[in-house]
């Protein structure tokens, strides 16, 4: 055995304190490690074959997280953190609220216009967008990618949506203008 280095250290794959740890001694320790691998894949081959079932649910797991990461990356980035967009926002982006009037005047984003979703597609203001990052915010973050993939379609490439909606934004704790605080300002 190499000098400086016990038995037990070479089988952990690691060096004991030693005064001198020579280079031979840690090359000894290396091809001792290696000569376990063959013994740990044996027994990666005997799993998968006691157990098909795991590790082909296993195997379909990975391929689709892999599949669906691929996917988002081509698609481009189309949602944005709260965070993200208040950074956008702040280059002159327009917010635009598909949520219901209703919903709308009981709390939104500071300079949002309210265009409900039912009503973009008739909406003619989308078009004069071009120039400027659009933002689409909804309640849930769960029907604005439908809409940044409208806008997108139509030719407005800085089309974003919120991720999350509304309440991902009252969750980072960013402020909402309500009705009332429109209101007393306009006066």
């Amino acid at each position: 055995m190499a000098a400086g280095l016990s038995g037990a250290a070479c089988r952990r794959g690691t060096a004991a304190p030693a005064p001198a740890v020579t280079e031979a001694a840690l090359v000894y320790c290396v091809f001792r490690c290696c000569a376990a691998l063959p013994r740990s894949m044996e027994q990666y081959l005997e799993f998968t074959a006691n157990h098909p079932l795991l590790v082909a649910a296993l195997t379909a797991s990975f391929l689709l997280l892999v599949f669906t990461e691929l996917r988002r990356k081509t698609k481009g980035a189309t949602s944005l953190e709260p965070q993200e967009a208040v950074k956008l926002m702040n280059t002159d982006a327009v917010v635009i609220d598909l949520r219901r009037p209703e919903a709308f005047a009981s709390g939104h984003i500071v300079n949002a216009k309210n265009i409900p979703l039912d009503e973009l597609d008739e909406t003619r203001a989308v078009e004069t967008l071009r120039s400027r990052p659009v933002i689409a915010v909804c309640d849930a973050g769960l029907s604005s990618p439908k809409v940044v993939e409208k806008l997108r379609k139509a030719g407005i490439e800085n089309a974003f949506g919120l991720k999350g909606g509304i309440a991902a934004w009252k969750q980072a704790s960013l402020p909402l203008v309500t009705a009332k605080k429109t209101r007393k300002k306009k006066k």
